[in-house]
């Protein structure tokens, strides 16, 4: 491979910061203003350890006593916070001509008002588990569904983001339903509203928009869509409830949507896997698709003949 040639990195370099000065969004160099995702990250990770103590613990583990361990991580947790709060609050509209002392002051009090609601997440949160053992026959213990379901941790981000953002914090709620995401595959806008006791099974590929509302005892399978009818709208709908409302006790099976702002699913209803529901459903109403008949032919194989690309059926 030949050498670079210092002409040409500059004549790059010239062509990219000449681009730079074209005054888009997508040029904006202000990234001291903007959060840091791997500090959301630790703060997430950190937060674990509150909310499961006996589950999660620090690498290297240094051992005072009870209170002065939580001491030093809340403490660790909350300026962290803090910072990140302070910086995304100039994106607020009311914050714009704040100057630092301000911000900090307000990013104080939004951080001790989450830390405030602790203890009524960690209430749902066990609701979260428990409905998760009652729920999976698979499951070993509550040990195993806290270390080991996706489901819960996407939950448990959930809960974690929806406090924030209902505190009107901008893009840090955002960020951590995605981190989860991207852990889980489970998508969880951090404005929907969801109850006790909710369970995702086989936790993958599930959509729950920002204005979905979900009742007590509701428990998804994978690939279950809680979303819009249409978003053509764009911006235009922001705000506008445009998620369903599930109601009490109901159960989505796989690969299921039920779509739009208006539509409510009674609640002890069951929805059968790959239903697509844009209307209210009664409550205890049990929703299925008929399959189409599938044929099945069973085909008598000679052992000599087997190799590996015989089948053995045909459909």
């Amino acid at each position: 491979m030949g050498n670079i040639e210092q002409n040409d990195i500059n004549h790059i370099i010239d062509n990219i910061m000449n681009d730079y000065s074209q005054g888009r969004d997508i040029d904006s160099m202000e990234v001291f203003h903007q959060p840091d995702m791997d500090v959301i990250i630790d703060i997430l990770h950190k937060l674990l350890r509150v909310f499961y103590p006996g589950f999660y613990r620090e690498k290297v583990y240094k051992y005072y006593n009870e209170r002065n361990n939580l001491a030093v991580l809340i403490e660790d947790i909350m300026y962290h916070l803090q910072q990140q709060i302070a910086i995304v609050l100039h994106n607020r509209d009311e914050y714009l001509d704040c100057d630092e002392e301000c911000t900090e002051r307000e990013a104080y009090l939004i951080t001790k008002k989450f830390f405030n609601e602790i203890p009524k997440i960690r209430a749902y949160l066990d609701t979260d588990m428990q409905a998760a053992f009652d729920g999976d026959p698979a499951a070993n213990g509550k040990d195993e569904i806290v270390l080991c379901y996706p489901g819960l941790l996407a939950t448990t981000i959930n809960r974690i983001a929806h406090e924030l953002f209902v505190l009107d914090v901008p893009l840090i709620p955002r960020m951590m339903s995605e981190y989860a995401h991207s852990r889980t595959g489970v998508d969880i806008h951090p404005g929907a509203v969801i109850g006790k006791y909710f369970f995702i099974d086989h936790a993958t590929g599930i959509v729950i928009g920002s204005t979905t509302k979900i009742g007590d005892h509701v428990k998804v399978y994978q690939g279950v869509t809680l979303g819009a009818l249409s978003t053509r709208k764009g911006q235009l709908l922001h705000g506008v409830k445009r998620h369903p409302t599930i109601e009490d006790n109901v159960t989505i099976y796989a690969g299921a949507s039920v779509l739009g702002g208006d539509t409510v699913i009674g609640h002890d209803t069951v929805i059968g896997s790959n239903a697509f529901i844009t209307s209210s459903v009664a409550p205890n109403s049990r929703i299925s698709i008929e399959n189409k008949s599938i044929h099945v032919e069973n085909q008598k194989v000679k052992k000599e003949d087997l190799d590996d690309s015989t089948w053995f059926y045909i459909i």
